[in-house]
């Protein structure tokens, strides 16, 4: 479950009923994976709407979606 809050999105673990708001940059990802994407198309996808070089933006993005991985709000294909 998710809502925008003005410049935030805002995302309810279904199971634990923790909240979790997402920055910009966070919540743009999160739409992306409505479905499956790898990792560079993820990457590809935010070099293309931030202003930001490919090895910031990949360290970012890994940190990210291990941050949400230990969250239990997505999970890594196999």
């Amino acid at each position: 479950m998710e809502a925008d809050l003005g410049d935030e999105l805002v995302a309810l673990h279904p199971e634990g009923g923790e909240c979790f708001g997402f920055n910009n940059v966070a919540a743009s990802v999160w739409r992306l994976l409505e479905q499956p994407k790898s990792f560079d198309e993820l990457r590809d996808a935010l070099l293309e709407e931030y202003d930001v070089s490919p090895q910031i933006c990949a360290q970012e993005l890994h940190g990210l979606l291990a941050d949400l991985e230990r969250k239990d709000l997505v999970t890594k294909a196999i």
